[in-house]
């Protein structure tokens, strides 16, 4: 697949700041996962970050859609961009996405939480193929079993609402334990 580059086009933080005050933002959740040869998850890859409020956190890769961007190009940017260039994401034939999380300032509102916005997110699971390796502001990057990934202690390893999030994915692929 080519490289998809888009010319920065987005805000400078103080006019960011303004917009994610007043207007919701478009964005994409992908859960990187690794596929047996009957396509069923094997794994789900989850990035170690550190938050704004110095806490640290697993997390699915996610990311805002710049203007200008269609949906496809943001999923393989962002999954480029935290994974490393050789992740080889296999984007899927369909832009539907499996969900539709709601992210709130206020944690309590849907249980999907960033503190500094209101972000309405497509989410997709996403194929991924090649050698990844944490990127960007990412700490880490590992390969979890869906039996790891579903388990209480790494559910509290994760912040956002993202193991809920990941429960969705599994439960739109029939995989959830």
């Amino acid at each position: 697949m080519q490289d998809i580059s888009t010319a920065p086009s987005w805000l400078a933080e103080e006019e960011l700041s303004w917009v994610r005050e007043r207007v919701p933002l478009v964005c994409v959740d992908a859960v990187p996962v690794r596929l047996d040869h009957l396509g069923q998850i094997e794994k789900v890859g989850l990035l170690l970050r550190a938050l704004p409020d110095e806490t640290v956190s697993r997390a699915i890769v996610t990311g805002r859609i710049l203007r200008g961007e269609t949906v496809r190009e943001a999923l393989w940017r962002h999954l480029t961009k935290d994974l490393g260039p050789d992740c080889d994401p296999q984007l899927p034939a369909s832009i539907t996405p499996f969900t539709v999380v709601e992210y709130f300032p206020d944690p309590h509102r849907t249980g999907f939480h960033d503190p500094r916005q209101h972000m309405v997110s497509l989410a997709y699971v996403v194929p991924v193929n090649g050698e990844c390796r944490p990127a960007e502001d990412a700490l880490d990057f590992a390969w979890l079993t869906v039996e790891e990934v579903t388990s209480r202690a790494v559910a509290t390893e994760m912040s956002q609402g993202h193991d809920r999030v990941i429960r969705h994915a599994l439960a739109s692929c029939r995989q959830l334990p």
